[in-house]
Formats: structure tokens, C-alpha cells, sequence
């Protein structure tokens, strides 16, 4: 390979918002969309929300002659909504889905129903392996009580661990999708601390579009104010998060946004502002000075997201335990008057009442029987993330001992030394 060998990458990341029969315009936003990926010619197309595989199949054919690889990441009852576009050859694929991903009862929010995942995509470059990972976590509904946190903080450490366990081959991890965080939540400093990706938005030599990158803005006229109005200016939960190897260097050359209008100046695309990132990759210099080991004051920040990722699992856990205790009870509780219907059925006067009665009671007992599996499920998920992070924890503390021991050898030497001279 040649020392000065060199890839540029561009890529696109949008949640598109598809809803069928609830987004807006939503027919005319993909004709839109499909045009401008066209024009625009991008390595690498990576989309959320594509609810409908109908789109999907229609941004296929459209977008086949400029981006001949496609895929649909299938999951859940309603689906992840991820899909990509490749204009190089995909060689290998595959996805994972949350282990947590919201509450079922809670119909009108509809994630449980979604089976959100992240999907991976494995690409040949000019010599260099490239995992592409596209991602969707669970929405924010509530910013003041959001009930949702654990089961967020969950997500991004499964989603820190697949790219993890996932990536060792690659020489190039790119990673794009709404995370639904905010820059400086719980999540998503456990994922970038975890995985050591970069912000395509905090390393761009050459920003354009929103302020502060925001990706939903109040000139949307698709966006909710109601969504923004604790962040007047708008918010940041979609990303293009990178990193390379040691051996080569990565950087953000441009990055750009779209600012509540598409490209071509005309209706906006989403409810989300499209990402634009142009990454170049190629071989760092051999260094002359390599920089000393890291020592254990530099392992805090990891070390310190950590610990505040396990105690939010921990709380989420002791909620779910609450709710499957409460469920356990109401069971109970059902199954007493059942027992009492029963007898009050083998009685002559009563036997219509307990009837009529009988119904209801068996859906109350049946419906607390599923509140409690579900959160009995919950606890189980969030009780293993939080062994997960344990472990981890423990770990640092291993490595940063000997460190001690390393730095305190010295200075018991010294006083050792300082001893026999006094003598």
C-alpha cells in the first residue's frame, strides 16, 4: 500500500420521518429525497424512520443506477425503519436489536413496537475495511420526567459493546443515526467515551448549516415547538460519529446540515435536518516521540461515565422491580376475588352477579400477569447492562493499580534512602 494513500468518503444520514398515512407530505418528501441522492451521488445513503417497506422498495429502484447496493434492516412488528444505500459493494451484513426498547402498554409512543436496532454494513475500500453501523434509540417524549432514560442509557451501551465486539477487523468505523440524545446526555458520553468515536460536527474543518448543528429547528416547519420549548435555537440527536485505527489518520473535512429547507431550497426533507460529512482517511507518519502510556487520571472521565451509567441502570432496575412487585399483588388480589366469585356462584341468589362479574376479573388477572413478565423482563435486561458495566468498572481498577504501584514504588524508594542517611 502507498505511504500516501488516501480515501474520501462522503456521507449522508437523514431520519426521514415515514409514517405512513400520519407523516406530511410524505410521498412528496421521498420523490424529493430520491432526487437529490441522485444529484448528489454520496458514497454512503443511511436513513431511520423508513417505516413503510414500500418506500423503501420505491428509493431502491430509484436510486439503483447511482447506488447499486441496498438494504432493509427488518425487525420488530412495525420495523427499525433503517435502510442503506451503498454505491460500493456491501460484503457483509447483519443487525442487532434492543435488548430494552420501551414499554408495550404504551401504545401511543409506539416504540416497543418498532424493534429498534442497529444495522451493520462491512465495506471493501481501496485495501481498508469499513463497518458502517445506522442506528435509531429510543425517542425523548419528556425532557422534565423522562421515563424512558434507562432503557436509553441501555441502548447505548448494547450499541457501545456490538460496535465493540463488532469492529476488531475494521480499519474504519463510521457510525450515523438518530441517537435521540442530546450531546452531553448520560448515553451518549458513555457510547463516544466507550468506543473512543469522534463528533463529525465538533471535528469539521469546514462547518455549514444550522447553529450548534442542530438537527431539528424551530424554522422546521414539520417540528414540533411544543418538542422545543425548553431549546428555543433547536436540538442535536442525529450524528455522523467516526474513528480509525492507529496506523491511519480520519478526519472531517466538511460537514454540513440542512437548515429546515432541503438543498434545493424547497419544503423541508424531515422533521430532522439531513447530515452531509466528507471524511478523508490516510496513513499517519510514524511518530518520532511516542506519547507515554496513559495513566490513571486520564482513565477518569471513562472510568467516571461509567460509574453514573450504572446508577441510572440501577434505578431503572429498582422501578422495574416496583412495577413487577405491584403486578404480583394486583395478581394476587385477582385471584382472591375469583375464588369469591366462584363461591358466590354455587349460591342460587348470587350466581348472575358473580357471572357478570367474572369477565372483567379474569382480564384484570390476565393483563397483571403481563405487566409482571414484562418488567420481571425489564429488570433481567437492565440488571444484566448493569453487570455488564460492573465488570468494566472493575476492570479500570485492576489496570490503575498497578499504575499506583508503579508511581508509589519511587517515592517508597526515595524515603527508604532518605532514611539511611539520617542514620
Amino acid at each position: 500500500m502507498k505511504p500516501n494513500f488516501s480515501l474520501r468518503l462522503r456521507v449522508f444520514n437523514l431520519n426521514y420521518w415515514g409514517i405512513p398515512y400520519l407523516s406530511k407530505h410524505r410521498a412528496e418528501r421521498l420523490t424529493r429525497l430520491g432526487d437529490f441522492l441522485n444529484m448528489e451521488s454520496f458514497d454512503l445513503a443511511l436513513l431511520q424512520e423508513v417505516w413503510s417497506e414500500y418506500d423503501f422498495q420505491y428509493l431502491k429502484q430509484k436510486l439503483s443506477p447511482t447506488y447499486p447496493a441496498a438494504h432493509y434492516f427488518r425487525s420488530g412488528i412495525i420495523g427499525s425503519g433503517l435502510c442503506v444505500f451503498s454505491k460500493h459493494p456491501i460484503q457483509e451484513l447483519t443487525q442487532h436489536v434492543y435488548t430494552l426498547n420501551g414499554y408495550p402498554y404504551m401504545i401511543h409512543h409506539g416504540d416497543w413496537f418498532c424493534g429498534k436496532a442497529v444495522g451493520l454494513l462491512v465495506l471493501h475500500l481501496n485495501g481498508l475495511v469499513v463497518n458502517a453501523y445506522v442506528t435509531h434509540l429510543h425517542a425523548e417524549y419528556s425532557r422534565q420526567r423522562d421515563i424512558y432514560l434507562a432503557h436509553r442509557v441501555a441502548q447505548a451501551w448494547e450499541l457501545a459493546h456490538f460496535i465493540h465486539h463488532t469492529s476488531k477487523k475494521a480499519d474504519v468505523v463510521l457510525l450515523c443515526g438518530d441517537l435521540n440524545m442530546h450531546p452531553k446526555d448520560l448515553g451518549c458520553r458513555l457510547l463516544k467515551e466507550w468506543t473512543g468515536l469522534c463528533d463529525a460536527y465538533l471535528e469539521a474543518q469546514d462547518f455549514q448549516g444550522a447553529e450548534d448543528g442542530c438537527t431539528m429547528v424551530p424554522g422546521n416547519c414539520y417540528v414540533s415547538q411544543q418538542d422545543l420549548e425548553l431549546f428555543p435555537c433547536g436540538i442535536r440527536i442525529d450524528y455522523v460519529l467516526y474513528k480509525a485505527v492507529s496506523g491511519l489518520c480520519i478526519s472531517c473535512k466538511t460537514f454540513k446540515t440542512t437548515t429546515g429547507h432541503d438543498p434545493n431550497h424547497g419544503g423541508p426533507l424531515s422533521d430532522h435536518e439531513a447530515l452531509m460529512a466528507t471524511l478523508c482517511v490516510r496513513h499517519s507518519p510514524p511518530q518520532q516521540d511516542p506519547s507515554p502510556t496513559s495513566g490513571p487520571g486520564e482513565k477518569s472521565p471513562l472510568t467516571g461515565v461509567l460509574r453514573e451509567a450504572w446508577s441510572e441502570l440501577g434505578q431503572g432496575m429498582a422501578q422495574a422491580r416496583w412495577w413487577a412487585t405491584f403486578a404480583s399483588y394486583v395478581i394476587g388480589l385477582g385471584l382472591l376475588l375469583l375464588a369469591l366469585l366462584c363461591a358466590l356462584a354455587a349460591r342460587e341468589g348470587a350466581k348472575e352477579v358473580a357471572i357478570l362479574l367474572w369477565t372483567p376479573n379474569v382480564g384484570l388477572v390476565l393483563g397483571a400477569g403481563v405487566v409482571y413478565l414484562f418488567h420481571i423482563q425489564e429488570a433481567k435486561g437492565l440488571c444484566r447492562a448493569q453487570a455488564e458495566l460492573q465488570h468494566v468498572l472493575g476492570q479500570a481498577k485492576e489496570a490503575q493499580e498497578p499504575d499506583q504501584e508503579r508511581e508509589a514504588a519511587p517515592l517508597q524508594g526515595l524515603r527508604e534512602g532518605e532514611g539511611l542517611k539520617e542514620q
